[in-house]
Formats: C-alpha cells, structure tokens, sequence
C-alpha cells in the first residue's frame, strides 16, 4: 500500500471517528425537520418520495423539510434575542418549493425523534395546515407523484411508519379533538 493511501485511509479514519463523536458526545445535535399534512377539501396530500432518497425510497409521506440556520440567521430578530415563527416559516417555503402550493392555519400536531440508520439523530414536528392556494407541482429528485385522499383511503397506500396516526390526529383536530400520538 502507498503511504498516500496509507495516509487518505487514516485521515478518512479520523474524521469519521471525529464525526461519530460530535454526534454521540453532542446530545443537543439534531437535525431539526419540519412536516405539513395538507388539508383541501377535506382530504390529505401525500406524497412519494423519489426512489433515489436515501431514507425512505418509495414510500408515502407528507411535504416538509429540514430547518438549516440559514432559514433565519440572515433575518431580523423579531424580539432583541429572537426569531419567532421560524418554523412555520420553513414549513412555507419547503412547501412551496416541494409541492408548489401555499398554506396557511398551521397548526401543531405532534412530535417524535430517531436515530436514522445513519447515527443521525432528528427531531421531527409535524404539523398541519389548510391549503392556501396552488397546484401541485413536484420537484422530481425529492417526490415522484401525489394524492389527495382521505384517512381510509391513505390507509390503502404504502406510508412511512407512523404518517398514518399523525393523519388520524390531525383529522381528530378538525374535529375539535386533541390526542397524543397513539398506533391506529
């Protein structure tokens, strides 16, 4: 072996030990994700993610997306320390630019974390929103097609772990129902 491979190997060794120990050792490290069950007329959109995703190829979900600092660092604090409203904010805009459409009303939904097969922890809030205007109109390295259907008819097709219930809660909201997370 050369000592440049010998030398790009222990390199390549110590920064994804480095890596691997941030992530373990820095237990407020979370990628921060976003999601909006879509409400028109009374039914859901979902959507299928792109066989070429990483997490999840294939399969059904809702619209959303990852909060990255530079969703408000360049903004003006709203307060002298903070930024409010940041993840609605980001839920509007990932929305708009994964599925076209604008949304209004968002409300909280329920919340959950992992660890990803990857060692990446996330922490995701799930929301929902009513439709505000547009059509739809997919970005094709994230979704591939769309529905819109209602909770027995999103049952019918082949969810992320989980999207099911948060349809569930969220048909409950409207109905002036608040639950917890449970499996349905």
């Amino acid at each position: 072996m050369s000592i440049y491979i010998y030398c790009y190997l222990w390199t390549l060794e110590r920064q994804v030990g480095f890596l691997y120990h941030q992530i373990m050792e820095n237990k407020y490290l979370h990628e921060v994700v976003v999601t909006a069950i879509i409400v028109k007329d009374g039914k859901y959109l979902i959507t299928r993610r792109s066989a070429a995703k990483k997490r999840f190829p294939g399969m059904w979900t809702v619209p959303g997306g990852k909060l990255e600092t530079d969703d408000y660092i360049n903004m003006p604090k709203e307060t002298a320390d903070y930024w409010y409203n940041v993840l609605e904010k980001v839920l509007r805009r990932e929305v708009k630019e994964e599925v076209g459409l604008d949304i209004e009303n968002i409300t909280y939904v329920t919340s959950l974390a992992t660890v990803h097969g990857d060692g990446y922890p996330s922490l995701v809030i799930s929301c929902m929103a009513d439709y505000g205007s547009g059509e739809v109109a997919l970005q094709p390295e994230e979704t591939d097609d769309f529905r819109w259907v209602s909770l027995a008819e999103a049952k019918t097709y082949q969810l992320i772990d989980g999207i099911y219930d948060e349809l569930a809660m969220a048909e409950n909201q409207r109905k002036g129902i608040k639950t917890e997370w449970q499996r349905n």
